[in-house]
């Protein structure tokens, strides 16, 4: 309803926003060549409607403002304690993003709504620029794409590329069951060698870090670890129960998949809500300012109708005792 009534306001107020002088603005209100003759060339009117708009749009970013702080609260406090997930699997089998594979599958996480700064334009620049150089001739990058507006931007010029799209995942509170179940349909429709999760980590109200994650198939976590480096150490674990070594690596390349995105889930909505939040307060200046312009303008204009008022009652009476 907000993001509705923004839009409405913004409309009415639409030829005002444009980046030109008080003078411009001034003269744009009614052109000379329209006015009759004798009339000013500004309404007080108009400049009391345009001042309405900018008060109605200021109020919107003002409640949108409060609502996004409300929401920041109460998800950086999940995305916080999900951090504990991911860990254990970087200690075990580390964060590889250099290792050369010929399938890699790219999964942008952005928000469903805008009005939040460019959180999502920057995760669409780094997984484009991912894709340029993850491409060759015997190599094959996807994407999937989680969120409205990752969608949007990459649909354009990549839409044979996005193989999976998935939307509306914050409409209700996240859990890591509605995480897994994402993860294990994203696993069954996509064939890949490493998944790249792209996402906005949180770091404060104005500040987020773009993040790459890396999560390896386990045939190639097998290469690598008959390699050596850091997957070396895999075989230093002894294998308990009845499962292969090539079993384990399977549950655990599911289970890795599911607790990172469940993270990079959490982490791009709070991102999503301090970076809306930042950009209302913006906003909510701005129309301030320019409601001071306004108000300047319309307070200069009434002033200047009374002495013209005053001029020509004196210039009457003047007249009539001549």
């Amino acid at each position: 309803m907000a993001m509705a009534a923004l839009r409405r306001e913004g409309r009415r107020f639409a030829p005002l926003l444009s980046p030109r002088p008080i003078a411009g603005v001034r003269s744009s209100l009614v052109s000379e060549e329209d006015a009759p003759f004798g009339t000013r060339s500004i309404s007080t009117q108009v400049v009391r409607n345009r001042m309405k708009s900018v008060r109605n749009i200021q109020k919107i970013t003002k409640a949108m403002k409060m609502v996004a702080a409300s929401k920041l609260r109460a998800i950086q406090v999940r995305a916080e304690n999900s951090r504990g997930l991911w860990q254990p699997f970087t200690a075990l089998l580390g964060d590889t993003p250099s290792v050369d594979v010929k399938k890699n599958v790219i999964v942008t996480i952005s928000s469903d709504k805008g009005l939040c700064g460019g959180i999502n334009s920057t995760s669409v620049k780094i997984s484009k620029a991912l894709h340029k150089l993850s491409s060759g001739p015997e190599k094959e990058t996807k994407y999937v794409v989680l969120g409205e507006k990752a969608k949007a931007q990459l649909v354009r010029d990549s839409k044979k590329d996005i193989l999976l799209t998935i939307s509306e995942l914050q409409k209700n509170p996240l859990n890591y069951t509605q995480v897994s179940v994402l993860a294990d349909d994203i696993l069954k429709n996509v064939e890949f060698d490493a998944l790249r999760i792209i996402f906005n980590k949180f770091h404060s109200v104005v500040s987020f870090l773009p993040t790459m994650s890396t999560i390896l198939s386990p045939e190639i976590v097998e290469r690598e670890a008959e390699a050596g480096g850091k997957l070396g150490e895999l075989d230093s674990y002894e294998i308990e129960g009845g499962e292969t070594k090539a079993e384990i690596l399977q549950n655990l390349a599911e289970f890795q998949f599911s607790c990172v995105l469940f993270n990079a889930v959490l982490e791009n909505a709070t991102s999503e809500q301090g970076a809306r939040m930042s950009a209302m307060d913006s906003s909510s200046r701005n129309a301030g300012e320019m409601l001071d312009r306004l108000t300047l303008t319309y307070n200069r204009t009434r002033q200047a109708s009374i002495t013209t008022e005053l001029i020509e009652i004196i210039s009457g009476a003047s007249a009539l005792e001549g």
